[in-house]
């Protein structure tokens, strides 16, 4: 019996939320539409076999058609990033994170990590995160003024804290990491170097951005947002004694037995993302991105750190004198997506904030260019000066859907 007559309740909420995403304009930073490839391998009866353990290390039988995919993953992600080892087992992005500091750390040790505020993400030591839980966290942040990482004062809270482990990466931080200068600041403290490049992955296996491989010890990565994949997480290493350190974080450490028909969906994604047209995806992806940017600097948005040098722009609205929870909810309303998010010195609660997080990765897939990038800015502006306009925000929404009519995915 198929879905519609099995489950009609779950059937039209899938059939409403295709709608939203068809005819939304989707800007969310670590959002993207997967191939049909993807969704085919994701949907696949791969979901009715169970595997623990590692190809040719089964705790189950049967598993030989599992062995390939799986392997396929694993050295297409290898060739992908230019990495001699690889973990495609973790479920998420904060699972591969877990895994990665259980390899090189024992629970009470102290880790140093980007705080949340300034741009970082919650398993990178938040308290309210296994991360804040489990370790003694600290944390670095950005320059106030310019919203930039200051690799001087890192190093200066460095030697205060004398972290186990150093997390460098981020979820919202518009300019690009100099990794070179976390391992410099790692070695000097005798740390171990994790990169977490989840947010730019694509930009980093494409060479739009610097590779932390052979530079961190382990690197954490989400195949999902600029890779353009499944919702999972990748753990990459060039050193042998840590791999075998981080299989045994993922199992039988922090997970059981692991998505297999997702992790043939992260095989698909690596393959495509092997293809030449990737590259001028996330070329594309980045020049949208400076025009959106731009575009929205000319409207008197305030853009931290005055741009953007990747895939996402953070916008500080107190110029405006609007909370990021309005404009995220006012937008919603005009059809298009945002998430509300911290600034640097921002004086309201998270489930408020002084901003938003865009992106251009998802507008991008559906083959927009700098002409949309440049309306929708105009169609950000209207709505922060239009706050609490129901009629203006319908007018918005109805161009927004024929705008993403033009632009099927």
């Amino acid at each position: 019996m198929n879905l519609k007559n099995s489950d009609k309740e779950i059937f039209d909420s899938i059939a409403a939320e295709k709608d939203r995403q068809f005819y939304n304009l989707e800007l969310i930073a670590s959002e993207n539409y997967v191939s049909e490839a993807i969704l085919e391998a994701q949907g696949s009866v791969l979901t009715n076999k169970y595997a623990e353990g590692y190809p040719q290390k089964r705790y189950y039988g049967g598993c030989r058609e599992i062995d390939k995919s799986e392997t396929y993953a694993i050295e297409r992600v290898k060739k992908l990033f230019g990495a001699r080892f690889a973990n495609v087992q973790p479920h998420s992005g904060s699972q591969a994170n877990m895994a990665a500091y259980l390899a090189v750390a024992k629970p009470g040790d102290r880790i140093l990590g980007q705080s949340l505020n300034s741009g970082g993400h919650l398993s990178h030591g938040s308290k309210v995160s296994f991360s804040g839980i489990f370790f003694d966290a600290h944390s670095y942040g950005v320059n106030e003024k310019s919203g930039l990482i200051d690799y001087e004062e890192v190093l200066k809270i460095a030697r205060e804290v004398k972290p186990k482990v150093i997390m460098c990466g981020f979820s919202a931080y518009p300019r690009q990491i100099d990794f070179l200068s976390f391992r410099r600041i790692a070695d000097e403290l005798g740390a171990y170097l994790i990169a977490d490049i989840a947010h730019i992955a694509g930009l980093v296996a494409t060479g739009f951005h610097q590779s932390p491989i052979g530079i961190a010890d382990i690197i954490t990565t989400t195949t999902h947002k600029t890779l353009r994949g499944p919702r999972g997480g990748v753990i990459l290493t060039n050193d042998e004694k840590l791999a075998e350190k981080i299989d045994k974080a993922i199992f039988p450490g922090v997970q059981g037995g692991p998505l297999e028909h997702i992790i043939a969906a992260k095989a698909v994604c690596f393959r495509e993302a092997l293809e030449p047209n990737f590259k001028e995806y996330i070329a594309h992806v980045i020049g949208n991105m400076r025009v959106l940017a731009d575009t929205l600097d000319c409207f008197d948005f305030d853009l931290v750190t005055g741009g953007s040098d990747n895939h996402l722009a953070l916008i500080d609205l107190r110029n405006k004198k609007i909370s990021g929870l309005e404009f995220e909810c006012a937008l919603e309303k005009a059809g298009i997506t945002v998430n509300k998010n911290s600034v640097p010195g921002d004086d309201k609660p998270a489930t408020v904030t002084s901003g938003v997080r865009i992106g251009t990765a998802a507008i991008t897939t559906r083959g927009m260019g700098p002409a949309e990038m440049q309306r929708i800015a105009e169609m950000m502006n209207i709505v922060a000066d239009h706050i609490g306009d129901d009629k203006k925000m319908a007018e918005l929404k109805k161009e927004v859907r024929e705008m993403c009519a033009k632009f099927p995915i």
